[in-house]
């Protein structure tokens, strides 16, 4: 086993015995130093908020935000680590969810739902809320090294009911999954498989994915739009948008532009709201800064 293993044991080991109070103001001490010193992740939240902010934001306020990015990056993972041990009851009080009528009115139609976000705010805490109100939740994710680090936070993610599975793999657990009227979730920021396409995004061109659009338009699921935020005293707020479905007429690809569009809008609009808290950590745009 790796060294980078044992840390990450330990870390789920001694997280969850530490209060949230000290656990948040730990994790902003060690956000500073990975903000000095972990140059190469610094570099690209860099870049990507110099898109995000545009060039009247001065560098100042775009390394302020830099540096409350990397807190954001350390609060979450402190999330991940105590995840196994919050309760029911706990998770209710912590996350607050607006336009859930929105999803109601999506699983209504009985086709299940495509569901789609942006690394933005927590979504760990986020997810145990929706599994509390009876959902079913199935969503690909990136391997990564080692595979003894990617099974152990995949039993973390997984500890309150969550479903995942590999991105690079065979991904029928989605259609199953809605065939069941659950959700499937893929993330609308990141195209990890280099399958999407480039669009513009805050201006420039930029790599997003699809797979959400075509998934929608294979199925007939309705898309539901959802983000989340972390609130200054460390709860969370889901906001759900109601549900969308592509043009019905066009070819297949003027139905997955159009889908684009509509996503891409959605999410500039909540990333613009707290750019400290979109965690993204690799570059996205097509062309150099």
């Amino acid at each position: 086993m790796s060294v980078s293993f044992h840390l990450v044991r330990l870390a789920g080991a001694i997280v969850p015995k530490i209060s949230p109070g000290l656990g948040y103001a730990l994790c902003r001490w060690a956000g500073g130093v990975a903000y000095r010193f972990n140059r190469s992740t610094r570099s690209t939240i860099v870049l990507n908020l110099r898109r995000i902010l545009g060039p009247q934001t001065s560098e100042g306020e775009i390394q302020r935000c830099a540096r409350l990015t990397f807190n954001t990056l350390l609060y979450n993972y402190f999330d991940l680590f105590r995840l196994p041990r919050l309760d029911d009851d706990a998770v209710r009080q912590l996350v607050v969810v607006n336009g859930w009528d929105n999803v109601e009115a999506a699983l209504a139609e009985g086709k299940g739902i495509v569901m789609t976000s942006a690394h933005l705010g927590n979504i760990e805490v986020v997810l145990y809320a929706m599994l509390l109100r009876g959902l079913a939740i199935t969503i690909p994710v990136e391997r990564i090294e080692p595979p003894e680090i990617f099974d152990y936070i995949t039993a973390l993610r997984t500890s309150k009911g969550l479903k995942l599975i590999p991105i690079d793999g065979p991904l029928i657990d989605l259609i199953r999954t809605l065939k069941k009227k659950g959700v499937a979730g893929l993330a609308g920021d990141r195209d990890i498989t280099g399958t999407g396409q480039i669009i513009d995004f805050f201006g420039h061109s930029a790599h997003l994915p699809d797979g959400h659009i075509r998934l929608a338009l294979r199925t007939g699921a309705p898309l539901i739009v959802g983000f989340s935020y972390r609130r200054p005293d460390q709860s969370y707020q889901a906001t759900f948008l109601p549900p969308y479905h592509p043009p019905a007429l066009g070819s297949e690809e003027e139905r997955v532009a159009a889908g684009m569009k509509f996503i891409v809008a959605e999410m500039e609009k909540a990333i613009a709201q707290a750019p400290e808290q979109w965690t993204v950590t690799v570059p996205i745009w097509a062309e150099p800064t």
